[in-house]
């Protein structure tokens, strides 16, 4: 079940973000990497790397899947903001990637400031798509996303859905997809993501999920899924949603195979 039936174009371009951080415009995909708008820093860290961390950063250990690496943007957010808050949790990212060429280009990327005490590291994956340290552990699993998630063997505490947008990667948003994910959750995972569309919270909903809505400072809300219940989160009664809404309904694998 290939996503990209060709070789990934080498053309992209540099775009600046509101946040002052930059990003590239897929030609691929025909949309950017990141919102310009919420900024690819402020984007990783509010709408991924915080809700994540503030639920789960009192476990010693954690292995989050990252959906898809791209520029790496919260691969190493997630790397920075444990540093820069002393956190002693270790982090094992498993991040599936298709654009070999992008991944070795990242050594030169104008990544922010924020991310200086980590190039090191940024060189690294770079260079050999993988990073391992006594805290962190970078895995880029290179190729097709949908063939190379039920490949993984460890159980994921976080997901990072955060992948091109249903209306360019359908693949990568459907029901089916997001079974492939959830049989690699931990019972109690959560998975974040910029996307608050019905369609991709039935998707999730049909699949165990419970959804919540996560707001933040200056940026657009977003979802948070978990397996759980969260407290501290706006839950959604999808129940009551597909009453008020009964044409909603999932994507699906074979509407675009």
């Amino acid at each position: 079940m290939p996503i990209n039936k060709k070789e990934p174009s080498q053309k992209k371009d540099l775009v600046l973000c509101e946040d002052g951080s930059y990003t590239l415009f897929s030609h691929d995909f025909d949309e950017p990497y990141h919102s310009t708008k919420d900024g690819a820093l402020h984007e990783s860290l509010e709408k991924h790397v915080k809700p994540s961390l503030s639920l789960k950063s009192h476990k010693d250990q954690l292995t989050i899947l990252d959906i898809c690496f791209g520029l790496g943007y919260n691969t190493f957010a997630t790397l920075y903001y444990i540093k820069k808050h002393k956190l002693t949790t270790k982090i094992h990212i498993l991040s599936p990637e298709f654009d070999e060429a992008l991944l070795h280009s990242l050594s030169s990327f104008n990544f922010p400031s924020e991310f200086d005490s980590i190039q090191h590291i940024i060189k690294e994956v770079s260079q050999n798509l993988y990073y391992e340290d006594a805290q962190f552990k970078i895995e880029i699993l290179l190729g097709d996303a949908r063939q190379s998630i039920p490949k993984i063997k460890e159980k994921i505490d976080i997901v990072y859905q955060d992948a091109f947008s249903p209306a360019h990667n359908p693949l990568l948003w459907t029901k089916e997809w997001f079974s492939d994910v959830r049989a690699l959750c931990k019972e109690d995972a959560i998975l974040t993501t910029y996307s608050s569309a019905a369609a991709i919270r039935l998707g999730l909903y049909e699949n165990g999920f419970y959804i919540f809505i996560h707001r933040a400072e200056l940026m657009r809300y977003s979802t948070v899924a978990s397996l759980e219940i969260l407290e501290g989160f706006e839950y959604i009664d999808m129940e009551l949603k597909k009453v008020r809404n009964p044409t909603a309904k999932s994507m699906k694998d074979v509407d675009y195979l």
